[in-house]
């Protein structure tokens, strides 16, 4: 494992987004890509412009271009990724219908798929196959296809405060990178080193309160990534843990889509039509500030994140003794800022009377 040139990886991504968000401010004014708050699931008050992600693409590409072996499979990566950012950018201008974006999805998974990256093989319990392996076959191109339209998806649902999207982000290619260092995975590790830096790099920008936003541009192409990450680093193993890892990593954005899923059919609207029913509205409603909300939820995805390392370093055990642990302290939290919060709200309406 060269260290060197994952520093390196991490480095030049990490400073291009950085340079590079500024100049695509500027692009999202010029070519009508703002993001002009008409309802009420927007959050922020006034015009910000979209297309963030096309500086961390920017970074992302150029870091992988100089350190990362392209073979077969990274090429077919890099082509599904170049469709969904086109086709995120014309997105961030024109708001394209959810259609139009699920086919883009579905043919970027489909190159990724016949460039083999596939989930071929999946660890299951003994009872199910006696080898511990249950191999796929024909049925590991929909099923790959469905875990990368998934996840793409899902990062793009949870894209709905500043800094929020970006910031999972980060910390999911945080735990795909030492994952992969513990797996000898070298071109693994630098593809989740180029994409940290990427996000990094643009957080400032997007931090509360956001400059910018990332735009469809930046979370389909971060959830483009994340899962194909996980299918080259994760789903190859033939453990018991290579399935629950990427699910681990993924748990929040994963939860709250199909949670979104399940409150929109219970009330019979349409799956793909938006509302204001997500994790990250239901903590703001509950009084929290926008800077809270995504606390929290960045606790969340490091404690997700650190336990699927250590599921992988340790065994399960640990794991889940820290996710109790973790969780445990998490509710305390929440409970805690619940009631400072309801003292604030009952001493500003006795200062109102």
């Amino acid at each position: 494992m060269n260290i060197k040139d994952l520093v390196f990886c991490f480095t030049i991504a990490f400073a291009i987004s950085l340079a590079a968000t500024p100049f695509v401010i500027n692009l999202a004014h010029k070519i009508g890509a703002v993001d002009v708050p008409d309802n009420e699931r927007r959050i922020h008050q006034k015009p910000i412009p979209r297309l963030g992600g096309l500086a961390i693409f920017y970074g992302f590409l150029v870091a992988l271009l100089c350190f990362a072996k392209i073979d077969q499979q990274l090429r077919g990566i890099l082509i599904g990724s170049l469709i969904i950012v086109g086709v995120g950018i014309i997105d961030d201008v024109k708001q394209l219908r959810a259609r139009v974006k699920l086919g883009a999805q579905l043919l970027a998974a489909v190159i990724a798929v016949f460039h083999n990256v596939r989930i071929t093989a999946i660890s299951v319990p003994a009872f199910i196959s006696e080898t511990g392996v249950l191999q796929l076959g024909i049925l590991s191109i929909p099923i790959t296809i469905a875990w990368i339209v998934g996840v793409t998806n899902a990062v793009n649902l949870i894209d709905g405060l500043d800094g929020l999207a970006v910031g999972v982000s980060s910390i999911a290619s945080f735990s795909l990178f030492f994952i992969a260092i513990l797996g000898g995975e070298q071109n693994v590790a630098i593809i989740s080193a180029a994409l940290a830096g990427g996000c990094l790099g643009f957080f400032p920008y997007n931090f509360n309160p956001a400059k910018i936003f990332m735009g469809d541009t930046g979370s389909q192409f971060l959830g483009f990534m994340l899962s194909a990450i996980c299918i080259q680093g994760l789903f190859k193993g033939y453990v018991i843990i290579s399935f629950i890892i990427p699910l681990l990593i993924l748990g929040l954005p994963l939860f709250d889509t199909i949670f979104a899923i399940l409150r929109r059919a219970w009330n019979h609207k349409p799956i793909m039509e938006a509302d204001r029913g997500h994790l990250h509205h239901r903590l703001l409603d509950s009084g929290f500030s926008q800077k809270q909300t995504v606390a929290i939820l960045y606790i969340i995805a490091s404690i997700l994140g650190i336990s699927a390392v250590l599921v992988l370093e340790r065994g399960a055990y640990v794991a889940c003794m820290l996710i109790l642990i973790a969780v445990s302290i998490a509710f305390g939290l929440y409970k805690l800022l619940r009631k400072r919060f309801n003292i604030k709200k009952k001493q500003k309406k006795e200062q109102d009377i």
